[in-house]
């Protein structure tokens, strides 16, 4: 399978000062997963095999709720293609 990029923001449903250390537990999941990843102000990008990266956006709905969330609402974004994707190629020309 070829490698394309998911992009996942967790709201979880939380009082606002435990929205932060919830979001954290998904983001270390996310980085001790193994997959290639960044971390941006309003979500995390991920780098892999589709099927994996989806078991990842799965495991983090659990997270959430294993976290006190009493519902948690997420935002996917998938950019596919045959031939493969990278974070790299979209935004290497404005690194330094």
């Amino acid at each position: 399978m070829s490698v394309v990029n998911v992009s996942l923001q967790v709201i979880p449903v939380v009082t606002e000062e435990r929205i932060y250390p919830v979001v954290d537990k998904v983001i270390e999941y996310i980085q001790a997963s193994g997959v290639k990843c960044e971390v941006g102000p309003m979500e995390t990008t991920m780098e892999g095999e589709l099927d994996k990266l989806l078991d990842i956006v799965a495991k983090a709905q659990e997270i959430c709720v294993a976290h006190g969330a009493s519902r948690v609402v997420s935002i996917v974004k998938i950019d596919y293609k045959a031939e493969g994707v990278t974070m790299n190629e979209k935004v290497y020309k404005y690194r330094k």
